[in-house]
């Protein structure tokens, strides 16, 4: 494996670190194990999972032969916090409702269910409870950690508490432990849990020109166990962020019901995938670009800006295009196009010397209605990147005469002032570069 293999995989797992999948994904991959709700992420257009289990900082002890003797941690241990702590009728609706769901799940639990936290919120009471499991396996994430227990936010309905999706408890400590939820018909508002670590809290982003992504945040002020926040309404998108300092992608807070906002119908469309591969790429990629990428397993920083820090969305619709190319200073030229459901996408291109990280150089919004829909001009002189699906392509410079560009995306010259665009129907337009 090269060092430019590394970046470019890095590159394409970078900016997908923040999609949700569908929730049932994991279920289909590893049919036949135990029956347990847990939260899915999507890395690369779902092709595979990652578990999140919420680490609570505990001690496990085993008796000889592995069995459960003890489990010791603050979440289990602690009084129930907030201001329903002493509202006994409240607290055995919601321990009668987790036990039903218990029964539900199938699993083998321990003791009683503990409400870690109770409280009065705009959209009604609510709680955060857990309880101990029987067996305490080995998980997948983190390292070595092992399953202690399953817990949930309980929010408020017309029939009574309601116990949303359960997650698993692991033992470790070295992670963030907070749990949060959208409550209410319009899900605004937000429900943290404190578990003595400092979270920042964003409750929207907007786009740059460039389309970078730009986020205020501020510090979440916790109350007797938990933060109650007034949120902009997130029945169908997720635009609140959460996450422990420095905010970015890995130490995002996990909204537990983000998945049901953004997939009700619990499944996501595989998004269309377009590539090109550019006439002298082989110069510098060899004879599979994309089997380079496949190979990889490193991660980068270079669409970072791109990526929304701490937040959760859903893959958007729109094709993804990538583009793989040379320029004429015999740097690798990679374009990836990125979309969160419902906003614009944006075309992101990046540049590599032979041996050296991956850099964002150019970047913008992809206007799919347009005739020539990417048009991004490189740094140094080293050229104009184009692209439209299925489309010919030619330019010419000034009035001179017009040369072959090839089909769906090319690299002009760098003083190209017209291109041709032929769609696939027939139509023909000329866009100017730089209009």
């Amino acid at each position: 494996m090269t060092i430019e293999e590394s970046e470019v995989r890095g590159v394409l797992r970078r900016v997908t670190d923040d999609l949700v999948g569908p929730p049932t994904l994991l279920d289909d991959v590893r049919r036949g194990g135990r029956r347990r709700l847990r939260r899915r992420r999507a890395v690369l257009a779902a092709v595979c999972a990652v578990v999140v289990a919420v680490p609570v900082g505990g001690a496990l002890h085993l008796a000889d032969g592995g069995a459960a003797a003890e489990v010791a941690s603050p979440l289990f241990d602690k009084p129930t916090r907030g201001d329903l702590a002493g509202d006994g009728a409240y607290l055995r609706q919601v321990r009668e409702a987790w036990r039903q769901q218990a029964r539900q799940l199938g699993g083998d639990f321990r003791g009683d269910p503990h409400v870690v936290w109770a409280g009065d919120t705009p959209a009604g009471p609510a709680a955060y409870v857990a309880q101990r499991t029987v067996d305490n396996p080995v998980v997948s994430w983190p390292d070595s950690a092992r399953e202690i227990g399953l817990a949930a936010f309980v929010e408020p309905t017309a029939a009574g508490p309601r116990v949303m999706t359960p997650e698993n408890l692991v033992d470790a400590s070295t992670h963030g432990s907070w749990q949060a939820a959208l409550l209410g018909s319009r899900r605004d508002v937000l429900v943290v849990l404190d578990t003595g670590h400092a979270v920042e809290f964003s409750p929207t982003f907007r786009y740059a020109a460039d389309g970078r992504i730009e986020r205020t945040f501020q510090r979440v002020a916790f109350r007797d166990g938990a933060a109650v926040l007034l949120v902009p309404p997130q029945r169908d998108r997720v635009t609140v962020a959460l996450a422990r300092k420095p905010v970015s992608a890995t130490t995002a807070v996990h909204i537990a019901n983000a998945n049901e906002i953004l997939l009700p119908d619990r499944q996501a469309s595989p998004q269309r995938s377009v590539t090109y591969t550019l006439p002298g790429a082989e110069r510098v990629w060899g004879d599979s670009p994309a089997a380079q990428v496949g190979r990889n397993v490193y991660e980068t920083e270079a669409l970072a800006a791109y990526v929304d820090p701490g937040g959760t969305h859903r893959e958007g619709e729109a094709p993804h295009l990538v583009v793989y190319g040379a320029t004429p200073d015999g740097r690798q030229l990679l374009l990836e196009s990125h979309q969160y459901y419902g906003d614009p996408t944006r075309a992101i291109a990046l540049l590599a010397h032979a041996g050296a990280p991956f850099q964002p150089v150019a970047s913008g919004f992809i206007d799919w209605n347009a005739p020539l829909p990417v048009r991004l001009r490189l740094p140094d002189g080293q050229g104009v990147l184009v692209a439209a699906e299925g489309a010919a392509l030619s330019y010419r410079v000034g009035a001179g005469e017009w040369h072959d560009a090839g089909r769906g995306a090319a690299l002009l010259p760098a003083d190209a002032t017209e291109v041709r665009v032929t769609a696939a129907g027939g139509t023909v337009t000329t866009v100017r570069v730089d209009s």
